[in-house]
Parts: C-alpha cells; structure tokens; sequence
C-alpha cells in the first residue's frame, strides 16, 4: 500500500473513532493512540509511523466495539488487531534504526 493510500485509511478511522465517540466512553481504550502524536495530517511522518498508528487505532476501535456489543465482534479478531500493531511497532522501530 502506498503511503497516501494509509494517510486515507487513517483519516477513515479517524472518522469512525470520532463517531463512536458520540456513543461511548472511548478514553482509556485510545490512550495509547492519543500517545502517538500521529495524525493523518501528519503527512512528513514516515510510511511505517502510520502504519503502527492504523493498527493501534483499529485496535482501539476493535475494543470498544467488543466491550460495547460483545456478540458483534469475536475476541480473536481484537486480539489479532492487537497482535498486528506489535509486529508493526516492530516494524517501525527496525526501519528508524537502519535509517540512522
């Protein structure tokens, strides 16, 4: 996926992450997110920061659905959510070290 192409499905989940926030108490499941301080209109930040920050958001956003309606949403998909942003964050850690 180009880099453009996840600037877009941030600014996605961005918006899902805002409409659920109408809804639901959506604080301590975004902490981790909000930590970041990437953004979509963070458009200097590299391809892999966004990439860590999709699935940690996505991961968020799979919490508070399964919290909120636990038979819409099966754990395993969180959990793989949740498995994927480490391996992303891995990820990104790797390419800012051979870059330096």
């Amino acid at each position: 996926m180009y880099k453009d192409e996840m600037i877009q499905l941030h600014q996605f989940l961005v918006y899902i992450l805002k409409y659920l926030e109408n809804g639901y108490e959506i604080r301590m499941e975004c902490d981790e997110y909000l930590g970041l301080n990437i953004s979509p209109h963070h458009i200097h930040r590299t391809k892999a920061e966004h990439k860590y920050a999709i699935f940690v958001l996505s991961s968020a956003i799979s919490e508070i659905i399964a919290k909120e309606n636990s038979d819409t949403l099966p754990t395993n998909v969180v959990n793989g959510l949740s498995e994927l942003a480490k391996r992303s964050k891995k990820e990104m850690i790797n390419s800012q070290t051979i870059k330096v």
